[in-house]
């Protein structure tokens, strides 16, 4: 049986397999388990084998290429179209099978073991954030229901607490005074997590080449370097640096019909955690960046004289995932250009 082409559409158990010959036709459809894909894919010679990029498809995806297979990845809002009629997994695979065979489609690069590993400890790490988030605010609403404030900052809130629990007693009862530093002993210990995780990818950025090399770029610290990495790894999906900027969300959404163009705000698609990582960076390098007698530090400040400074910031992030893409294509340290 000649098999030119599979769609696999991945379940957490079981997965529906669909082989297409050399023509589009369909010869066979199977449904295996999901140790059995791989198993199913030995049965033949060498083909495509389709997946959609979710959980666990690179691992899969790389298990197959070690098998001598080629692997293409793919976004699952580029297969919904190709769904025909009624959706179930048997026209999902074959979606998935049509679509890998279309010239304009946009597969994803397979990610290497070490990349999954850094992006999980950045998903890690922002949950802690977004709970250590959660818990300052709760500690502030219990201490302005008491009628005691605390200034803005997070650092601000973990020095002055102690000192709330201990001079305020009056104003707290002993059991909200008991939680008070039950939730204070929490907040510490999620600051101690997240610095672990700090020294963690600042390790890391130090000894690859790649994040040294991106480290260079004002606003790409261990934290942005080490998670660019992670996603897009030396960037060869991008043709140029706009396509990443325009992956990143970072440029103004189109809704042009009739000839007639129009801009819209960002489209915020792609990767929200890279687009607001690099959003952070280029706000705190904004100020630095508009004082110096540079190329950028003037249109920077032109931009700013006639822009919010939101706008500003966000134009910055998408200049800065051009750089990005630059220094990662051409494996070179960022250079400041001369007046």
């Amino acid at each position: 049986m000649e098999i030119a082409l599979m769609g696999v559409d991945l379940g957490k158990n079981s997965c529906s397999v669909t082989g297409l010959d050399a023509t589009g036709q369909v010869v066979f459809r199977r449904r295996v388990h999901r140790d059995g894909v791989v198993k199913l894919a030995d049965k033949y010679p060498n083909c495509i084998v389709a997946m959609e990029a979710c959980c666990g498809a690179h691992f899969l995806g790389r298990l197959l290429r070690a098998g001598g297979h080629e692997v293409r990845l793919m976004s699952p809002e580029y297969v919904r179209p190709y769904v025909k009629a009624q959706k179930n997994d048997d026209r999902d695979s074959e979606a998935i099978a049509e679509a890998a065979t279309r010239p304009t489609m946009r597969f994803v690069e397979l990610k290497s073991e070490e990349q999954l590993d850094m992006q999980i400890l950045h998903r890690a790490r922002d949950r802690l954030v977004a709970e250590r988030t959660a818990l300052a605010n709760q500690i502030r609403a219990i201490l302005l229901e008491r009628g005691i404030t605390i200034p803005q900052g997070r650092q601000k809130l973990e020095s002055g607490l102690p000192k709330v629990l201990e001079t305020h007693d009056l104003m707290l009862s002993d059991r909200i005074r008991t939680l008070l530093q039950e939730l204070n002993e929490e907040l510490q210990n999620l600051t101690r997590r997240i610095t672990q995780f700090d020294k963690e990818f600042e390790m890391f950025s130090k000894s690859n080449d790649a994040c040294r090399r991106l480290s260079t770029i004002p606003g790409i610290g261990a934290l942005n370097a080490t998670a660019f990495v992670a996603a897009i790894d030396n960037a060869q999906t991008f043709a140029r640096g706009r396509d990443l900027a325009a992956w990143l969300g970072l440029v103004p959404r189109q809704m042009t019909t009739g000839g007639k163009p129009k801009l819209l705000g960002i489209s915020k698609r792609g990767n929200s955690y890279l687009r607001r990582m690099l959003i952070h960076g280029a706000r705190a390098a904004m100020p630095h960046i508009a004082r110096l007698e540079t190329p950028t530090g003037a249109w920077l400040r032109r931009l700013l004289a006639r822009a919010n400074p939101n706008v500003v910031v966000v134009a910055l992030a998408a200049k800065m995932a051009r750089v990005i893409w630059a220094v990662l294509q051409r494996r070179t340290t960022y250079q400041q250009a001369a007046a």
